[in-house]
């Protein structure tokens, strides 16, 4: 069901069909990575997300974070993802409850991956006291690292097509296996949490990508035990 007249796909050209938060999303994210491409330092220090007790941290990063990206290819695949299962749920939902759906799951996906890191902090701070160097070496890069992506609401993302669609069939590029979508997430929260623990797949911020799943399942959870789960915020 298209929710565009036919005027509007005559004319609206490539992005006429996509819905409205979806398309504003997706061209923001685009507008910052060529900022973060003219003045890359400004950037990343001013827009990533920081240790909170880092020097670079600000009130705001728990926010703009989610339209930072590493790279070319961590935004094509985050934006491809957003498209391809954020459309349908924005023309679920309406433009108001899918921007709600997507700023918990990835506010959420923050203070998952933040809470993880004060867990930390607290183990290396204690290892500092007792006078280790490695330990004063680990707080120092954890402070001076940021986080950038949207990755943690686009886990939230699938984990909402999921449990709205669970036997929708997907099949992945690459291996070219095909699975109903609810083994498909499963499948995805277990490899997170598996080298999130084990400390594998470094770069990636593996519980952040679990706070997405988590808060997502949360907050469909809360919708649906008030019947609200189909209802529009239009």
């Amino acid at each position: 069901m298209s929710y565009y007249s036919y005027d509007n796909q005559g004319r609206g050209g490539l992005m006429a069909n996509v819905p409205t938060a979806i398309k504003n999303i997706i061209i923001i994210n685009v507008l910052v990575m060529i900022m973060t491409m003219l003045n890359e330092d400004f950037m990343y220090e001013t827009f990533s997300l920081f240790y909170p007790t880092s020097p670079f941290f600000h009130w705001w990063q728990p926010v703009t974070h989610m339209f930072m990206h590493g790279g070319f290819w961590h935004l094509f695949f985050n934006m491809y993802t957003l498209y391809i299962f954020g459309s349908v749920l924005e023309r679920v939902w309406g433009t108001r409850k899918f921007l709600v759906f997507y700023f918990v799951t990835g506010l959420g996906a923050a203070l998952i991956h933040t809470g993880v890191e004060w867990i930390q902090m607290q183990s290396w701070l204690g290892q500092a006291a007792e006078g280790s160097a490695a330990a004063l070496s680990s707080i120092h890069a954890l402070k001076m690292t940021p986080t950038v992506g949207a990755s943690g609401a686009i886990y939230g993302v699938l984990m909402g097509y999921a449990m709205l669609y669970p036997d929708s069939v997907l099949t992945l590029i690459f291996p070219p296996v095909s699975m109903k979508a609810k083994w498909f997430v499963l499948i995805f929260a277990a490899i997170e949490l598996l080298t999130g623990v084990t400390g594998t797949g470094g770069g990636i911020a593996h519980f952040a990508h679990l706070g997405g799943l988590i808060f997502g399942y949360l907050l469909i959870l809360y919708w649906k035990r008030n019947h609200t789960l189909y209802s529009r915020m239009d």
